[in-house]
């Protein structure tokens, strides 16, 4: 775990106030014992313990308080498996497919390429920063992207999922957005104390909070929904288009599942954003996160990034965690454990989060399917959703 925390001291530190924590409650609980064997004839000395008790509740509280910061500043143990390193320099690239395109001329990048069909500008007077149209051709591409998605990802099991966007405070802690909260990266409406998810997963992982429920066989949700996030600390990069912007939408692959299975759905997980991949005829690297790059909640994480042309580099294009029982942990989610011995036995069930598509995949597409003249060739996997073989061959208006 200390490979993840920024304050190596922060288990220790967490670790003595919880038992201050627990022996002043073992001191209030000894005075309230005393306070009831107080007969009527010592009523003074009974009033005297009860301003005491109150007094020393106070204290219990604060203690309380402060034992909850640190907790949700203690990430979900990293795999022995998971590099160890302050940031993305550190992980480690497990497998590249498909070779960067050659081209006979300069490519160009996705936003000269699409034109107005992606207009920050407008954008930016009605919301500010970060957001953008996407319209046209563009537009019907990325409905494609999710439409493939659904399809190929369906008859895996997965149920389709539309979920809630707005979250409660107490919500998003118990399941370990504490850091995310924190952070600044998450939208807050004060006036209904809500919170804007950042990922369908943010509200499909609460949706059995305080259960228990069967994963004798995995469950497996799809969750489509638009996803908002601050983008705190990533001022200066990637202002350009809509690489990083603060409202998106995602087709999401989540999974509940017993322990025993968790490892296996991670793994199964990649296989199927690599097989979208390739659906698209892509190029693209598989890296394992490090312990300075992966999410706070993550066990472990894989990243898949494409080529992009105009950068001649990879991009993050997809994420894959499993967060093993740290979000079920707060959420209160749980199974029953089979058999004779153990019929009443509950334990807490392993999630895990995987990127199908966002809207990144489609800057790839244009990039990597770029022709001479501007125009877009439209990959194969998108063409009957699209009814055309090309896009942008007239500049977009």
């Amino acid at each position: 775990m200390q490979k993840k925390l920024g304050d190596p001291q922060i288990v220790d530190k967490f670790l003595a106030l919880d038992a201050e924590w627990k022996s002043l409650k073992q001191t209030i609980d000894g005075m309230r014992s005393s306070q009831k064997s107080l007969g009527a004839e010592k009523r003074d000395d009974a009033r005297k313990l009860k301003e005491e008790i109150t007094k020393e509740e106070g204290r219990l509280v604060l203690l309380s308080d402060k034992r909850d910061v640190l907790l949700s500043q203690i990430p979900n143990p990293p795999e022995d498996s998971v590099p160890v390193g302050k940031d993305d320099s550190a992980n480690e690239v497990i497998k590249t497919v498909g070779e960067p395109k050659e081209f006979s001329f300069e490519p160009k990048d996705y936003v000269t390429l699409a034109g107005n069909q992606i207009d920050t500008e407008r954008a930016s007077k009605i919301a500010g920063s970060r957001f953008g149209y996407i319209l046209g051709e563009i537009a019907e591409m990325d409905l494609a992207l999710f439409r493939l998605g659904t399809d190929t990802l369906l008859p895996y099991g997965f149920k389709l999922n539309i979920p809630p966007v707005m979250i409660k405070p107490e919500i998003m802690r118990r399941m370990g957005k504490g850091k995310f909260i924190d952070a600044g990266d998450a939208f807050y409406v004060s006036e209904d104390d809500l919170y804007l998810a950042g990922s369908s997963e943010q509200s499909i992982a609460p949706m059995f909070t305080d259960e228990t429920i069967n994963v004798d066989e995995p469950i497996r949700f799809l969750g489509f929904s638009s996803c908002f996030r601050r983008e705190a600390g990533s001022y200066g990069k990637d202002t350009k288009g809509i690489l990083r912007v603060h409202q998106f939408n995602k087709l999401e692959m989540f999974i509940l599942c017993r322990p025993e299975d968790s490892h296996e759905q991670h793994e199964f997980l990649l296989a199927r954003q690599e097989e979208l991949m390739q659906k698209l005829e892509l190029p693209y690297r598989v890296v394992v996160n490090s312990t300075g790059d992966m999410g706070f909640d993550a066990s472990k994480q894989y990243d898949i990034e494409a080529w992009i042309p105009s950068q001649k580099k990879y991009r993050e294009t997809h994420s894959c965690s499993n967060t093993t029982d740290f979000q079920s942990r707060g959420l209160n989610i749980t199974y029953k454990v089979r058999g004779e011995t153990q019929k009443d036995k509950r334990e807490f069930v392993h999630t895990l989060n995987a990127t199908a598509f966002s809207e990144r995949p489609l800057l790839a597409i244009l990039e990597n399917f770029q022709r001479e003249d501007g125009s877009v060739e439209v990959p194969k996997a998108l063409r009957n959703y699209m009814g055309k073989n090309e896009v942008l061959s007239s500049p977009g208006q």
